[in-house]
């Protein structure tokens, strides 16, 4: 073989892997970013939130109650801190 000939095969192995490389990022980021963009159908998103019924005990306890709780105790324990 000529060194012409192998430089020849060296340079179409080359554009080879560049278009290797290139092909496998292209699929990477369509994937990808398709994953990222789905919604979960079992999780609530913005087009069927409801808001917030007071009339249930369990919303009162968990969305009022509780992080005053939280609230107090971690201002308790600032105050336990600085002494």
């Amino acid at each position: 073989m000529q060194i012409s000939s192998i430089l020849i095969l060296y340079n179409q192995n080359k554009a080879m892997r560049n278009l290797q490389y290139l092909f496998s990022t292209c699929m990477f980021l369509t994937t990808t970013s398709t994953m990222f963009a789905q919604i979960p159908t079992e999780v609530p998103h913005p087009d069927n939130n409801s808001p917030i019924d007071l009339t249930k005990t369990a919303d009162i306890l968990i969305y009022i109650v509780l992080p005053i709780i939280i609230i107090i105790l971690l201002v308790l324990r600032a105050r336990n801190k600085n002494k």
